[in-house]
């Protein structure tokens, strides 16, 4: 069993930063998963906003938050991370981690591709 666990959420104005992490356990080998942050803010559809391939660093990113949020990982510690620049209101959500196994070496921040999720943690921004 996947267990996820995100913290490092809080609240901010525009123009700040925050860095989330997520701590991955349980029974799996977090080398070579994709693993996933999306966001939900009220009354919205939940988005992808990032995605790292584990051990092999090759991420991707909404182009929403590229050039200002940077996913990474400490595989020492089997984290990922979430490191969120240049805040504006609008990054206002519910932020998750979320993870899959990457058969064929997909890693794609699709929503439907991911299979473990944590609870999520709240990012404010206020102007």
């Amino acid at each position: 069993l996947v267990h996820l666990v995100e913290s490092g959420g809080g609240s901010v104005q525009a123009g700040g930063s925050l860095r989330l992490s997520c701590a991955a356990s349980g029974g799996f080998d977090y080398r070579n998963n994709c693993m996933g942050w999306f966001r939900q803010a009220p009354g919205t559809e939940r988005e992808g906003v990032a995605a790292i391939f584990t051990t092999r660093g090759r991420t991707t990113y909404a182009g929403s938050v590229e050039g200002r949020f940077t996913v990474s990982e400490d595989i020492t510690k089997n984290t990922v991370y979430l490191q969120m620049d240049s805040l504006k209101p609008e990054d206002t959500a519910m932020y998750y981690c979320a993870v899959h196994f990457a058969y064929g070496g997909r890693c794609e921040i699709l929503e439907t591709d991911f299979r473990y999720w944590g609870q999520g943690t709240q990012v404010t921004v206020s102007s």
